[in-house]
């Protein structure tokens, strides 16, 4: 009982805080939204800025909660910590245990929207890790790739001009889908590498 009463808090507060974003990031990025999201899934959405979060929070609208896998690092951020520890799961990104594996299993039983930046982190070039690939099998949540795209230097630069933002919200799919074509004798690390790659590729192709 305690558990649901703190989830409908969670909801609420994120509603609100959501709906107070709303119109600045509408205001700042002139924003549009293209697509709608499926009724339950993993986001998933290439990461190149800190502002991808609010932005996609927005997109999604104020009673459609995604709960955000973020590092552990983040915490040391003042700015950030508060939000990150009321509406995301912290984990261990370097040395992701069972403790960090029970606490996301918890989180995408309660949420709807699970979300996960393939990358998992912000640096240009980064490969995409095998994670979001691996808890859609366990969960049997399709995906739901969104694409961020800029009209401008995104992030911003400078930091007070703000590009066109669009966001692209893609039709759901799944695992199963993403692997047709592969051979079924890979080794798993190979199969969880060109899976991640193609991951990235179906996003990028909205």
């Amino acid at each position: 009982m305690l558990g649901w009463l703190l989830e409908r808090i969670r909801d609420l507060l994120y509603a609100i805080l959501v709906g107070l974003a709303t119109p600045v990031i509408f205001g700042l990025f002139r924003l549009s939204v293209r697509g709608k999201p499926a009724a339950k899934g993993i986001v998933v959405a290439p990461h190149r800025s800190y502002w991808d979060i609010p932005i996609l929070c927005v997109a999604f609208g104020p009673f459609r909660r995604i709960v955000f896998l973020a590092r552990h690092g983040i915490l040391r951020n003042p700015v950030f910590a508060p939000f990150v520890l009321g509406f995301a799961v912290v984990i261990h990104r370097e040395n992701f245990g069972i403790h960090d594996f029970r606490k996301t299993m918890r989180a995408a039983k309660r949420a709807r929207w699970l979300g996960i930046f393939p990358e998992g982190t912000t640096r240009p070039g980064a490969k995409p890790k095998p994670g979001a690939i691996r808890f859609a099998e366990i969960l049997n949540l399709p995906f739901i790739p969104v694409r961020i795209v800029a009209h401008g230097p995104y992030p911003p630069r400078p930091r007070w001009r703000f590009p066109k933002v669009e966001v692209r919200i893609g039709p759901p799919f799944t695992v199963e889908e993403l692997a047709e074509g592969l051979p079924q004798d890979l080794p798993k690390s190979e199969r969880y590498r060109l899976l991640s790659q193609r991951l990235m590729e179906r996003i990028l192709s909205l």
